[in-house]
């Protein structure tokens, strides 16, 4: 139990960290939350499920080897005590660490839950981390160069529409944000609401790059067309799987 070759223990601890948030906060606003909507929900599984899938041998696995629960960072840190052993104590402090980071946001995006009422902060909280949790599962598996990056996307995006969807309404994309405004069937979401909503994802997407980047040692990727592939086909390809995705949300 060490972090994947090329990588040191704080990349590692970080990938730790936020794919434990991940999995503790989903499992806390789709298992545990009483409000909302969420209670009784027969999804609770299926969003939990799918955060290991894509952290666990995509994004953050090509880094830290994809714990994100002590129990596992100790069996695996056993069974290999042959080739040394320890590595799961420093596993342990930060996936607690993540847990307790998870705790402390569930309680912010779900105020309702402690006896108060949910604000325009919890809502915005909900789309950064949203977004965030989108952009920084897209940067690792680019990074990672992982064979179903798509797969490993997707699964982020759903497990934290599932959990936060009841919250703000689980955007996580201007483009979409734009989408319901316009449609004009979301009455509270007034046009600045939607411009706090753009800018929460903005900052989440902004703090998501910087997490990647950091990992892999401030490597990054371009953003431009493939190759082989000039900005037509780029604009096409934009244009019609933007529309097909805010489509199918409203």
């Amino acid at each position: 139990l060490t972090p994947s070759a090329g990588f040191g223990w704080i990349d590692a601890m970080v990938c730790e960290v936020i794919y434990t948030f991940m999995l503790c906060f989903v499992v806390l606003n789709v298992a545990v939350a009483e409000k909302g909507a969420n209670s009784g929900n027969q999804f609770y599984g299926l969003a939990i499920g799918f955060v290991i899938i894509a952290a666990g041998v995509y994004s953050a696995g090509m880094v830290s080897g994809g714990c994100f629960n002590p129990a596992v960072a100790i069996g695996i840190d056993l069974s290999s005590y042959s080739k040394g052993f320890g590595w799961c104590f420093i596993f342990i402090l930060w996936e607690f660490i993540g847990a307790v980071l998870a705790v402390a946001l569930f309680r912010l995006v779900r105020p309702d839950e402690f006896g108060g009422e949910k604000t325009l902060v919890a809502e915005l909280a909900s789309e950064f981390l949203g977004t965030y949790m989108l952009v920084v599962t897209v940067g690792l598996n680019v990074m990672g160069r992982t064979p179903d990056g798509a797969w490993s996307i997707a699964c982020a995006l759903m497990s934290m529409i599932y959990a936060l969807g009841n919250v703000s309404g689980a955007h996580f994309n201007p483009a979409v944000t734009v989408a319901i405004l316009a449609s004009g069937r979301c009455e509270d979401l007034t046009p600045a609401k939607a411009g706090k909503f753009m800018a929460a994802q903005v900052l989440g997407a902004m703090a998501a790059a910087l997490t990647y980047a950091g990992v892999y040692n401030g490597a990054s990727f371009k953003l431009g067309p493939g190759k082989g592939f000039g900005y037509g086909g780029v604009a096409v390809a934009e244009f019609v799987f933007t529309f097909l995705l805010c489509f199918v949300v409203l």
